[in-house]
């Protein structure tokens, strides 16, 4: 009887443990160049009910940066993982990756929402659910809350511009990648006029539009990093311009650049040390990659991510000063 009894136990244990294995298989996903990410099902109310995943490295320290990911349209999380270049450098300098999706349910196209007043809006849905990954992220490791950070792509980046303007208590640091300004549409016929580089408004009546994201604020700014291809065409390179208005009014600096110069032969400039864009000559809609083993290099060249010999993911980190 006692044998029956402990051999029932074992089984009983096996299959906790097959249970327990299919429970975390069910929540991972593989991207198409080996990172893991981990869904994440509970990160507060989600009002903007946006799916979210993670990434952690091995061996991670405590106090450890984060780096919140915006997918393009049509994208996903497993889409923007490696591609970009993040899961590289999070490896090698260990920070936290977490990992917005957007769904069908909410936008067609699988874009952010950030034309639409109930997603751009401090506190409300979609940008409230980004918010609501970043302190989950923060209760379950040991992050350090003054280095988060936000990058993405196309919808991912105007989405970007409306996390650092909506939420710059949260965000030291954003990439902004072929991205729209903050509140340059407030419904999804307009986007396409911001889109089309058609939107042109003052310094200051940007800063203000990015200064309503949080009224009254009057803590640390975000640093933002602009990038957009010269021969973008769908969204227009007059967008660069208009997001280097918009965050140098925001802090207070002036629209002429304190350095100019080349980055991998591309013109940059940076304004005060808060601001720094990037026109990347001849390069179409996407991010930026520069494949490779070197120090500076990154990424996979894929849908929206263009060789073009720089790797915006690691000067966007430097210039926020991650590494």
């Amino acid at each position: 009887m006692k044998r029956e009894i402990d051999f029932r136990g074992r089984i009983f244990s096996r299959l906790k443990s097959l249970l327990a294995a299919a429970a975390v298989a069910a929540c991972t996903t593989h991207s198409a160049f080996g990172a893991t990410l981990t869904q994440v099902f509970s990160f507060g109310t989600n009002p903007g009910n946006l799916l979210m995943y993670k990434y952690v490295p091995a061996s991670m320290p405590s106090s450890a940066p984060v780096v919140v990911l915006l997918h393009g349209c049509s994208q996903s999380a497993a889409s923007y993982d490696d591609e970009p270049g993040w899961v590289k450098f999070a490896n090698q300098y260990k920070f936290y990756l977490v990992f917005a999706q957007q769904q069908t349910i909410n936008n067609s196209g699988k874009c952010f929402n950030w034309f639409a007043p109930g997603d751009h809006t401090r506190g409300q849905g979609e940008a409230l659910s980004i918010k609501q990954m970043v302190d989950k992220i923060k209760a379950t490791h040991s992050v350090d809350a003054n280095r988060v950070y936000v990058s993405g792509l196309s919808g991912g980046a105007a989405m970007t511009a409306v996390m650092l303007a909506a939420y710059p208590d949260v965000f030291a640091g954003g990439a902004i990648n072929a991205g729209i300004a903050y509140k340059c549409a407030t419904s999804s016929s307009a986007g396409f006029s911001c889109m089309y580089g058609l939107v042109n408004k003052t310094p200051q009546q940007w800063g203000d539009l990015a200064r309503s994201g949080y009224s009254g604020y009057t803590g640390r700014k975000p640093l933002v990093a602009i990038f957009n291809g010269t021969a973008d065409s769908a969204v227009n390179i007059n967008n660069l311009t208009e997001l280097m208005e918009q965050w140098t009014n925001y802090h207070g600096i002036s629209q002429t650049p304190t350095t100019s110069d080349t980055l991998k032969g591309y013109p940059r400039k940076i304004y005060g040390g808060k601001v720094m864009t990037v026109e990347i000559t001849g390069m179409d809609h996407g991010t930026a990659i520069d494949p490779g083993t070197g120090a500076d290099q990154c990424g996979v060249a894929a849908s929206y991510f263009i060789d073009v010999n720089l790797c915006s993911t690691y000067y966007s980190a430097k210039f926020w000063g991650l590494f």
